[in-house]
C-alpha cells in the first residue's frame, strides 16, 4: 500500500484551543469528519462545523467524574487498526468502528499542578489516562495515524495542512509520532518524579526545547541545550550563544548569587580571576578587573546591580564575551551595544537550588547542589589568635569564592577584593603558589591578606608558605589528622585560623 495517507477522520481533545480554529477550518475544507468531547466539541461546533460526540459514537457517557471518556474499542479500534490488514478491516466493519485517521489531544497539567503547591489528591486527578493513552495508540499506529500530542505541534500541523492539504507521508508521520512519544515520555518522567520526591530511586529526566548549539566544547563536537534558556535570560544583543558560554554563564550566576552586597566578577573557563564588593559599580568593576586583567580579556562578567553609564564606558575597553546583570541603564546599553557581536544578558530568575547531574562511565551521577554558604555563626576559632571583624568579613568572602573554583583550590583576598586565586591544582601547595605567583606579577601587596582553601591542609606546609607571603588569617574545612601540626605552627608565627566543618570540592 502507498505510505501517502490522505486524512479522512480526526478525533479531536484538547485543552488549549489557542490556534485551533484555524487548524479546525483547513480540515473541515478538506472534507475531514471530526468526533470530540466536551468542550472541544462545543468549540468545533462553534465555528460552524459538525461534530460527532465521543458518547454518541461509543455508545457510553463520560463517567467517574471524567475519568472514562474515550477508553473505549470503538475509538482505540479506529486509531490501531492497521490499514493493510484485511482482518483488522473486517473487524472494525463487523463492529461499525470509524477509521480515524488524525488525532489532537493533550494532557492534563501535571507539572503545573504540582508547581503550583496543590495537595496530593488535585495532583492525582491531573495524571492524564485517556490522554495519554491516545497519544501512544495513535504514535504506535503511525504507519496511517497522524498524531498531534501537545499545542506545540499545532504549527508544523498547519504548515502540513498548507503544503498538502489533508494528504501526509511516511515521513511527515512518523516525525509527529516521535513528538509524541517526546511528550509522553516527558510526562511519564514528571509523574514518576513527583512519586520518587527526590528518593532518587530511578533516574528519570526530561528536557524540551532542545537548542542545537554551533558545536560542543570543541569545533569536532556536536552540541546540543535541553532548557528554557530565554527563561532565566533575555538577550539584548549579541551572537549565538555557544557550548562553552552556556557553561560561563551557568557558573557566573552561581557565583555571584553568594553575594548580597553590590559585586562585579571577571570569569575565564567557569573560575573567577576577578571579583570585588564595592560601595558603587564603578570601583567594584576596577578592583574586579584590577584581579587579573590578562586572563579578564574575552571573559565573562556579572554583576548584581543595575549597570549604569560611568561603569559600562570603563568596561566597554575590554574586549569581553558576555555580560550579566539584572538591568541596565539606558545611556549604559548605547555604550556596551556598540560592538554587536557582545551577548549582553538581563538575568530574571535567580539560580534554582536542587539536584545536579552528569554523566559518566556507563552512567549518571546525580548529587544535591553545594548550597551551604557559611556565615559568621560557622566559623570556629582555632587558633590562639582571633580574628577581627574585617577578617571575618575577608575570609566569608575568600570562601564563597573558593567555594566556586575548580579544585583544588586556593584564593587570596583582603578588603572584599579577590587578589589571586589557584585553581585546578593538582596539589594545594602549587594552587597556592600559583596564587601568589600571580598576585606578585600584577604588583599586589599581599601582607594582611586572608586565604581560603576548599578543603583541609594535609600538612602545616600551605599555612607556612602562605605566612611567609603576607597572609594573617586562613578559613578551612578542617578534618585532617594533622589539624593541629597546622594549628600549631598558626599558634607559634601569629596567624589566625577559623574552621567551617564544610569542604566545597568542585571537580
Amino acid at each position: 500500500m502507498s505510505e501517502n495517507k490522505r486524512i479522512k477522520s480526526a478525533l479531536v481533545s484538547v485543552f488549549h484551543k489557542d490556534g485551533l480554529d484555524e487548524i479546525i477550518t483547513k480540515l473541515h475544507n478538506e472534507g475531514v469528519k471530526f468526533i470530540s468531547t466536551g468542550g472541544t466539541q462545543e468549540f468545533i461546533e462553534s465555528l460552524g462545523y459538525p461534530c460527532e460526540a465521543v458518547e454518541d459514537l461509543t455508545g457510553y457517557p463520560s463517567i467517574l467524574g471524567g475519568r472514562v471518556k474515550t477508553l473505549h474499542p470503538k475509538v482505540f479500534g479506529g486509531i490501531l487498526c492497521r490499514r493493510e490488514l484485511d482482518g483488522d478491516l473486517a473487524q472494525i466493519e463487523q463492529y461499525e468502528i470509524p477509521e480515524i485517521d488524525l488525532v489532537i489531544v493533550d494532557l492534563y497539567p501535571f507539572e503545573a499542578t504540582v508547581a503550583s503547591g496543590a495537595e496530593d489528591a488535585a495532583i492525582i486527578e491531573k495524571i492524564d489516562i485517556g490522554g495519554i493513552s491516545l497519544i501512544r495508540a495513535a504514535a504506535k499506529n503511525h504507519k496511517d495515524v497522524v498524531i498531534v500530542a501537545s499545542k506545540a505541534q499545532y504549527t508544523p500541523l498547519l504548515e502540513l495542512l498548507e503544503e498538502k492539504g489533508a494528504q501526509t507521508t511516511l515521513e511527515d508521520r512518523r516525525w509527529f509520532a516521535k513528538e509524541a512519544f517526546a511528550v509522553s515520555s516527558g510526562y511519564d518522567s514528571a509523574i514518576f518524579n513527583y512519586f520518587d520526591d527526590n528518593e532518587g530511586s530511578y533516574f528519570r529526566s526530561a528536557k524540551d526545547s532542545a537548542k542545537v548549539l554551533r558545536y560542543g566544547e570543541n569545533p569536532h563536537q556536536k552540541g546540543v541545550f535541553y532548557g528554557q534558556f530565554e527563561e532565566m535570560f533575555e538577550q539584548l544583543q549579541g551572537k549565538e550563544i555557544s557550548y562553552n558560554n552556556l557553561l560561563d554563564i551557568d557558573a557566573a550566576v552561581s557565583l555571584i548569587a553568594e553575594f548580597d552586597d553590590l559585586t562585579f566578577a571577571i570569569l575565564k573557563h567557569n573560575n573567577a580571576c576577578g571579583l570585588a564588593s564595592a560601595p558603587s559599580m564603578l570601583e567594584a568593576w576596577k578592583k574586579a578587573l584590577a584581579g587579573d586583567p590578562v586572563s579578564a580579556f574575552g571573559g565573562v562578567l556579572v554583576t548584581n546591580e543595575i549597570v549604569d553609564k560611568a561603569s559600562a564606558e570603563e568596561i566597554n575597553r575590554l574586549f569581553f564575551e558576555v555580560i550579566i546583570a539584572p538591568d541596565y541603564d539606558m545611556d549604559a546599553l548605547e555604550v556596551l551595544t556598540s560592538k554587536k557581536n557582545r551577548i549582553i544578558l538581563i538575568q530574571k530568575q535567580p539560580v534554582k537550588g536542587g539536584q545536579m547531574s552528569r554523566t559518566l562511565l556507563n552512567g549518571v551521577l546525580m548529587q544535591d547542589k553545594d548550597s551551604k554558604t557559611e556565615t559568621a555563626a560557622d566559623l570556629k576559632v582555632v587558633t590562639t589568635k582571633t580574628v577581627s571583624e574585617q577578617e571575618i568579613a575577608d575570609l566569608l568572602f575568600a570562601n564563597k569564592i573558593v567555594k566556586h573554583s575548580k579544585s583544588n583550590a586556593i584564593v587570596l583576598a583582603k578588603n572584599n577584593q579577590l587578589i589571586a586565586s589557584g585553581v585546578g591544582q593538582t596539589s594545594r601547595v602549587d594552587a597556592l603558589r600559583h596564587a601568589i605567583e600571580k598576585a606578585g606579577s600584577f604588583e599586589f601587596d599581599l601582607n594582611g591578606t586572608v586565604m581560603a582553601s576548599d578543603a583541609f591542609f594535609p600538612f602545616a606546609d600551605c599555612v607556612e608558605i602562605a605566612h611567609q607571603a603576607g597572609v594573617v588569617s586562613v578559613i578551612q574545612p578542617g578534618g585532617s589528622v594533622r589539624d593541629q601540626d597546622t594549628i600549631d605552627y598558626c599558634n607559634k608565627n601569629g596567624l589566625s585560623m577559623v574552621t567551617t566543618g564544610f569542604r566545597h570540592f568542585k571537580h
